[in-house]
């Protein structure tokens, strides 16, 4: 999946400001940063994996990753600047996608990408479209568009 997200997003993500917004394990936002990314800012509630993330990205040395402490949502509710690209792979088990997508509209830039991964195929209201779409055993995954992003 990953590999085939990278294909979609090009390999080079060079002057790209990103968003990892439930971090977990951190495996996108830091290929995204091994990629030539500006700016990755991860968000990671969990204090053990937030603590995990720190580790790595000192032993990696990722200069250009910002790793915060907070809740997803509560950050997708702060002005934290525009990003170019957004990953969106919250809890399947949670309500979050249809929760998070409005308040994401307004923090992408005119080019930006929402990049959504969940257990069930995930429909999005008719301010997003539809990009590319796949699926690898039960994860579906898909590139979303908004209509509203914000011209730069």
């Amino acid at each position: 999946m990953r590999e085939t997200l990278f294909n979609w997003l090009g390999q080079n993500l060079n002057g790209k400001r990103c968003l990892d917004l439930f971090a977990g394990s951190g495996v996108l936002g830091l290929e995204a940063a091994s990629r030539g990314a500006t700016e990755v800012v991860m968000v990671e509630r969990n204090r053990t994996v937030f603590r995990a993330l720190q580790e790595t990205i000192i032993k990696l040395a990722c200069s250009n990753v910002l790793l915060r402490c907070e809740d997803g949502i509560e950050f997708a509710r702060q002005k934290n600047g525009l990003f170019d690209v957004i990953f969106l792979d919250p809890p399947f088990q949670s309500d979050y996608l249809p929760k998070l997508l409005p308040l994401l509209a307004d923090k992408l830039t005119q080019d930006g990408i929402v990049y959504v991964e969940s257990g069930e195929v995930f429909e999005p209201d008719k301010a997003w479209q539809v990009v590319k779409r796949a699926k690898a055993g039960t994860v579906h995954y898909q590139l979303l568009k908004c209509e509203g992003a914000l011209k730069v």
